[in-house]
């Protein structure tokens, strides 16, 4: 059993030690390009902020789209 073990290990150790050379999908000259505004979800970003934030309140469903506080709309 331990030789088992042993041998399992040995052959995953080149598939762990190759993951962590990986080479990043964007290049750092790449990244201007997603830094865009065209490539944002939504075409108002503030007003999209307001109706996040009116809808946190109102449902009290405060850090469900990712900001930080509580329920109760008092902000």
């Amino acid at each position: 059993m331990l030789r088992l073990i042993r041998c399992f290990a040995l052959t995953l150790l080149p598939f762990v030690g190759g993951a962590c050379s990986v080479q990043p999908w964007v290049q750092s000259h790449e990244r201007g390009y997603l830094a865009d505004p065209i490539m944002a979800f939504e075409q108002h970003p503030a007003s999209t902020r307001y109706i996040n934030h009116v809808y946190e309140a109102r449902e009290a469903a405060r850090g469900a789209e990712g900001s930080a506080g509580g329920g109760c709309g008092c902000n």
